[in-house]
């Protein structure tokens, strides 16, 4: 789950194609990948932006800053973006 800007690059493909893959690297030896093959829903409006926005701020940039990251970022034109994996591909330990 993520958001996005309904008008950005991102948020214009999604909504004009749901396939999305989304691989996250971890670039420390010894190298890992997790790559997630799925659908997204795209929703505009979701009544669950604020709460979502907030749980993300407090992620990145720590829970001393989630509710301001949160009303940053819930603002109409934000899309909710929820992923259903219908593949996962992953590599550990891939350099020794």
């Amino acid at each position: 789950m993520f958001t996005t800007g309904r008008d950005t690059a991102k948020g214009r493909a999604l909504q004009r194609d749901p396939l999305v893959v989304i691989c996250v690297d971890d670039p420390h030896p010894p190298q890992s990948f997790v790559q997630v093959q799925g659908t997204a829903s795209v929703q505009d409006g979701a009544e669950d932006l604020l709460e979502i926005a907030t749980r993300i701020g407090a992620r990145y940039m720590g829970a001393g800053r989630a509710d301001e990251f949160g009303r940053r970022n819930a603002v109409p034109g934000e899309l909710v973006v929820r992923v259903r994996p219908t593949k996962i591909n992953a590599g550990f330990d891939i350099a020794d």
